[in-house]
């Protein structure tokens, strides 16, 4: 398999993973900031067809005939996803929501399919969505960095504690890594290999955290879309890395 399509394979499948889980498991704990969907008129109905649209988005994403129009599918999930956690920050439920968290969550996502539909674009047009997924992620990041830092010790108890030195120094150190890549990305300087450690880092959290959190609880819902997301993050990433044009 070529390398580049590694990242297509992981955001694809978690596309689908985490459609699927929506559909099966219609609560809070899975689609997490997404229930403002349901208050919409016709909610379930929309959030449904979001979520079956996701899929065959994640389905289109593998397969190179199909790559352009499922970028196109997943950039309009996506947003509409972002635009559903603006209300969270608006209330401002909380200190991670008031500086738009899960809003950076999703929007990262629309970064990783604006990757792709740049990846299957030519010229000039490869170039400016190039550019607007670069610069989304820098801005990502910089959100996952201020939301780590400002919940510095929930971040610490993620950590396993088996891993050495110590819980807190790995918060400490990965927000740090965070910060520093946002500014590689939104600079233009090291880009590539920032966004490709941010990858390397959501990958290992998602297999050190959420994975044995999975297996140990797998009746909790909140841990399947945690995971999933994880790896859905991961795979956007990968897709930004992954551009020629950087």
């Amino acid at each position: 398999m070529n390398r580049a399509l590694y990242g297509r394979v992981v955001f694809g499948a978690s596309a689908v993973l985490f459609g699927v889980i929506a559909l099966m498991w219609h609560d809070a704990d899975t689609w997490q900031n997404l229930q403002h969907i349901w208050s919409l008129p016709f909610g379930t109905i929309i959030g449904g067809c979001l979520m079956a649209a996701q899929i065959a988005g994640g389905i289109g994403v593998l397969y190179p005939r199909t790559a352009r129009l499922a970028s196109v599918v997943l950039c309009i999930v996506y947003l509409c996803f972002s635009l559903a956690c603006v209300p969270d920050i608006i209330a401002a439920s909380n200190i991670y929501e008031r500086y738009g968290g899960s809003f950076f969550l999703f929007f990262s996502l629309l970064c990783g399919a604006i990757a792709l539909y740049a990846a299957t674009a030519d010229g000039a047009r490869a170039l400016v969505f190039g550019r607007l997924a670069r610069l989304g992620l820098g801005v990502c990041a910089i959100s996952f960095s201020l939301g780590q830092a400002l919940l510095l010790r929930e971040t610490a108890h993620l950590v396993p504690k088996w891993v050495p030195p110590n819980q807190m120094f790995w918060a400490i150190l990965t927000t740090i890594a965070f910060a520093l890549a946002a500014i590689a990305i939104l600079i233009n300087r090291r880009a590539r290999l920032a966004i490709r450690l941010i990858t390397l880092m959501l990958a290992i959290f998602g297999v050190l955290v959420w994975v044995p959190q999975l297996i140990a609880h797998p009746q909790a819902h909140f841990n399947w879309s945690e995971c999933v997301l994880t790896f859905l993050v991961t795979g956007a990433a990968w897709m930004v890395a992954d551009l020629r044009s950087l």
